[in-house]
């Protein structure tokens, strides 16, 4: 075995055991951002024939209006969102301070505080939460292929 496939196993394998001890528990959570609750909003052209389709998979209606041209839908703690007529494209929808069933969480990372992490990260933000303000707010950013996040706060 070469030096530098040595070094990388017992680098891994030190990682490895380092984890399993809980050494670096603490460093994985500094890394992650509490976005909330993730769901997948889809844009549908029919939104009967899609709740139809999607209550064969065993979604069920959690929220929305259809008079409005919306649902969410959820299976277990799977959420999706179907909306006709209110955008092009499907989004990946992140709801800081709610859990999968949009109850308010106890503590919560405010979209403010998520967005001046992610401009710090360099995300370019396509639309912004006013900082100046409080309480529901989002914020809109696109991948490098042009998928759309979105972090859609209402608590």
């Amino acid at each position: 075995m070469d030096d530098v496939r040595r070094s990388t196993v017992l680098t891994r394998r030190s990682v490895v055991i380092g984890a399993a001890r809980g050494e670096f528990k603490k460093t994985v959570e500094d890394m992650s951002m509490q976005l909330g609750t993730f769901s997948v909003s889809l844009a549908v052209k029919d939104l009967a024939a899609s709740l139809a389709f999607y209550e064969k998979f065993g979604f069920r209606k959690f929220a929305g209006n259809a008079a409005q041209n919306w649902l969410i839908l959820k299976n277990g703690d799977t959420v999706i969102g179907l909306f006709q007529g209110m955008f092009e494209k499907n989004i990946m929808t992140f709801n800081p301070g709610w859990d999968s069933n949009a109850k308010k969480l106890a503590s919560f990372t405010d979209v403010r505080e998520l967005q001046r992490q992610l401009k710090k990260a360099g995300v370019k933000l396509v639309q912004e939460a006013d900082e100046s303000t409080s309480g529901p707010a989002s914020l809109i950013a696109v991948d490098p292929d042009g998928n759309t996040i979105l972090l859609d706060q209402h608590v």
